[in-house]
């Protein structure tokens, strides 16, 4: 499950999102960083298994917005390379 019961599909604003990011702060030591669609991002993949994939808009040097993605899915459709 990527987000907790009750939790908002999309978060808007810096302080909103940056409260968020804590509740993906556990996982962040098993994410590895990729390329998802040719774009920067995160995966999740415990014993090998996708389960949740992040994918970061970045302007200016700047991440501007991210997606977190876990419907199976949508994983399944993902074009990912694994970065060093």
């Amino acid at each position: 499950m990527a987000l907790p019961p009750g939790a908002p599909a999309e978060l808007r604003g810096a302080r909103a999102v940056a409260e968020g990011t804590v509740l993906l702060a556990s996982r962040a030591a098993e994410a590895d960083l990729a390329l998802v669609d040719g774009a920067p991002g995160l995966v999740l993949a415990p014993r090998g298994r996708l389960v949740i994939a992040l994918v970061f808009v970045v302007r200016d040097g700047l991440v501007q917005a991210y997606d977190v993605i876990a419907d199976p899915a949508r994983l399944a459709g993902l074009a990912l390379a694994v970065l060093p």
